[in-house]
């Protein structure tokens, strides 16, 4: 009889057992099909022609698909088009994967591709942006021209961008103002729901036309301000991935066995903007003598811990369009001296910065101004919201500012004619109030050359201008890194933060 007990209360513990580990696989499993994104801001639209904004674009990369695509490398791939062909100098005709759905059934129809273009056109955030387009022509149900205003060598860099998603007609004119609050695309995911403040939810779309992104059933973008508050959520498996750490947080993720920390040289360069079309700034010397005094190494060693790289020209190397014939103004305290007296200011004079909070953003300050002091400018910090910041500096109110740029195509027009040509002063991206009419014909040649070697060529000379003009000075590049657990495939690093989680997958 105790044998008998014996026997059954083994088989119980068996089953016991069985049952608790059948759960735990089943709750393994259900974790590994859902991806949690510890991010430092939240987005502001999920309209995508309304928000240029990078934590926006993250959240409608996934929801919407493009004409074209870009990988993390920057590469060019079909995307609703699966083809195009050059027509003539200012007609691209796109044809369009047929049997594509929007999330909620509709099929996608030239027609949706047409309006989303005229409405990206109309749209203040994004405009700039477009391609210079004159208009689209329906060729059949399937088949599109787009006509430019004139021959645009970085259309394809421009159409892969994005903001310029497309969108149903039917529903964004039905929906009017409240479209942002429930968004239907085409893209890899739905979006299922939004939080403010907490979390924003997407489920896979199974019906996506590119069946190679294995993507988790569930996408959820978590805003988490704190750095340090991200990477504990990543040491003890709260988050999966985690986005821009610096300096020693890098280190500690490096040092974690359970973790990995994925790395890119960034397309973005930090940079301290002056307003050009004020005294002093109006004078190239006094502007040369402030890009001789910052030590620009001393910047990346302290604030950023040596993660980054000065840049030797207006947009970083891996930039197409760049060149290596210039290079960046050497710290020289006596250099600076000299051309501060040249100018008219041996005792030098007093000017205000104007930046965004955030702790790198400051300590650059901090060492700005030690060493503008050093050549006798007496430089006071003024920390703004974001808002404040961009329409004092859009406005031309300020003297100097901390800014920076990121080449979100990957091409030398969108990191030179936004911040360098005179049409895109203020709010465009030229908020240094920068003018000069030949760096303008050169930039104005670049677009409207086809043939890539001879835009390198104009490019290259634009930037020897601007280098010798110093309309900003070009301070830091640094890396952008992701922090994930060791079990997260997958995600090819995007140079300017537009990551593509829909490729990311467990292992």
């Amino acid at each position: 009889m105790l044998k008998k007990i014996l026997i059954i209360l083994l088989g119980l513990s068996l089953f016991i057992v069985a049952c608790n580990k059948k759960e735990e696989n089943t709750q393994a499993k259900s974790l590994k099909e859902e991806l949690v994104i510890a991010r430092d801001g939240e987005s502001k639209t999920l309209d995508p022609h309304q928000g240029n904004d990078g934590y926006s674009l993250q959240a409608n990369r996934l929801i919407y698909s493009r004409l074209v695509e870009a990988d993390g490398d920057m590469k060019i791939y079909p995307g609703l088009a699966k083809s195009w062909e050059q027509i003539d100098e200012r007609t691209t005709q796109f044809k369009l994967r047929e049997g594509v759905k929007f999330h909620n059934g509709d099929p996608l129809t030239a027609e949706d591709v047409k309006f989303s273009f005229e409405r990206m056109i109309n749209s203040p955030r994004i405009a700039f942006v477009v391609p210079p387009i004159e208009r689209i022509d329906i060729v059949d149900e399937n088949t599109i021209n787009i006509v430019t205003k004139n021959p645009f060598g970085p259309l394809l860099a421009h159409l892969a961008h994005p903001a310029l998603g497309i969108v149903s007609k039917k529903i964004v004119t039905e929906a009017g103002e409240n479209y942002a609050n429930n968004p239907v695309g085409t893209g890899s995911y739905k979006f299922k729901e939004w939080t403010h403040g907490e979390k924003l939810v997407f489920e896979k779309n199974e019906d996506f036309y590119d069946k190679n992104e294995k993507g988790p059933k569930t996408i959820i973008f978590r805003p988490v301000v704190e750095e340090s508050s991200r990477l504990i959520g990543l040491e003890t498996g709260e988050y999966d991935v985690a986005l821009a750490f610096y300096a020693l947080n890098e280190k500690a993720i490096k040092n974690n066995e359970k973790l990995e920390l994925l790395s890119k040289p960034s397309l973005s360069t930090v940079f301290l903007g002056m307003n050009n079309e004020k005294e002093p700034f109006n004078n190239p010397k006094v502007r040369k003598a402030i890009a001789y005094a910052i030590n620009k190494q001393s910047v990346i060693d302290t604030v950023l811990s040596g993660s980054g790289i000065i840049p030797n020209a207006p947009v970083v190397s891996t930039v197409f369009g760049s060149t290596d014939k210039t290079k960046n103004y050497d710290y020289n305290v006596e250099k600076a001296k000299e051309l501060l007296t040249e100018a008219g200011y041996p005792n030098g004079f007093e000017t205000a910065i104007v930046l965004r909070g955030g702790e790198i953003n400051t300590q650059t300050a901090e060492i700005i101004q030690s060493n503008l002091r050093d050549i006798g400018i007496n430089l006071k910090i003024e920390v703004l919201e974001s808002s404040a910041f961009l329409d004092i500096t859009a406005n031309g109110r300020h003297e100097m500012y901390l800014g920076a740029w990121g080449v979100v195509t990957g091409d030398a027009d969108y990191g030179l004619y936004s911040l360098y040509h005179s049409s895109a002063k203020g709010a465009t991206g030229n908020r240094d109030f920068y003018s000069n009419p030949e760096v303008d014909k050169l930039l104005e040649a670049a677009r409207e050359e086809n043939i890539p070697e001879k835009r390198k060529e104009l490019y290259e000379k634009a930037e020897i201008l601007i280098m010798n003009d110093v309309p900003n000075v070009l301070l830091f590049s640094r890396n952008i890194t992701i922090g994930t657990q060791k079990n997260v495939k997958g995600i090819n690093v995007h140079p300017v933060t537009l990551h593509n989680f829909a490729t990311a997958y467990f292992e």
